[in-house]
């Protein structure tokens, strides 16, 4: 005896259903757009043409080449040497220049400066930022305001050894932990960070003693950033009578220095780029708008 199939219809749709039922909602049993499945049909086809042709699939210890042989990593050595071959010219006349000769040739200057500003967004835009804009604790490199000398020479040299790093010739410097260690006492510290605040031009407490923040400044500060706190470049001692400041002009991030010192560290990029490559890194952020002659 044949079981007859019982279908309902849908009698809005007038479509019949599945069969298939959620909280009173039937499912439709609406085919797919014939030409939604050819379309389909012709995907696969293609899918197939295309694993016969193009390497595609992996194997035991390769993968399968493709009817024409052809690789991507062929292609992007050929575009690589291509590219190699159009800039050669320019690169040679870059890598035999010294920082100063490309300032001073305005057709090398442009091509430093393209090359070193793709260089600056691999390497340095995670802590300068992508303008060199900087952020708290990372320098802003767009001002005249330089820790280590805002020259070629300089901003190269900090460049390749970097600062408190690994580096043997790395430029050293850091500001001491003065409460942390037992140097002076929170007040004193105190004190000084109203002092400080008063030379850069900061308003203070009026009952600020001036006189006790300085004689506590040249006692304990002066070594570094100078009898009237315009800094040293040749320690990284920043200049304090400016508005510019590395992580904040507020009197308590000033009193949370002293307490517990400073020392940002930059890597070494010598070794890890080409001499060539930080020539043009130097040219670039020389240029970007606080560069010294």
């Amino acid at each position: 005896m044949n079981e007859q199939r019982h279908v309902e219809v849908d009698a809005h749709t007038g479509t019949a259903t599945t069969g298939h039922e959620w909280d009173g909602i039937r499912e439709l049993n609406t085919p797919l757009p014939r030409w939604w499945l050819w379309l389909f049909y012709v995907t696969i086809i293609w899918s197939v043409g295309y694993w016969v042709v193009y390497p595609s699939w992996p194997l035991v210890s390769s993968y399968t080449k493709g009817a024409f042989g052809w690789q991507s990593r062929e292609a992007v050595v050929n575009e690589l040497a291509a590219l190699k071959a159009q800039r050669g010219p320019m690169m040679d006349k870059l890598a035999s220049a010294t920082p100063a000769q490309i300032a001073a040739d305005p057709q090398l200057l442009d091509f430093a400066r393209a090359q070193g500003k793709t260089a600056f967004g691999d390497n340095c835009a995670p802590c300068h930022g992508s303008g060199g804009g900087g952020a708290k604790g990372y320098p802003n490199l767009n001002d005249d305001d330089w820790l280590w000398g805002g020259k070629l020479d300089d901003i190269a040299t900090t460049i390749r050894v970097g600062i408190r790093s690994a580096d043997p010739k790395t430029r050293l410097g850091s500001m001491p932990a003065f409460g942390r260690e037992g140097m002076m006492k929170r007040a004193d510290i105190e004190t000084v960070a109203d002092y400080v605040r008063s030379i850069a031009g900061l308003s203070v407490d009026p009952k600020t003693d001036v006189v006790a923040g300085r004689k506590l400044f040249l006692d304990n500060c002066a070594a570094c950033h100078g009898d009237n706190g315009k800094g040293k470049r040749d320690l990284g001692a920043p200049d304090l009578t400016d508005k510019i400041w590395l992580y904040g002009s507020e009197k308590d991030i000033i009193v949370d220095g002293l307490w517990n010192g400073r020392g940002g560290v930059m890597p070494a990029w010598a070794g890890r780029l080409d001499d060539t490559t930080i020539k043009a890194l130097t040219v670039y952020v020389h240029t970007l708008g606080g560069g010294e002659r």
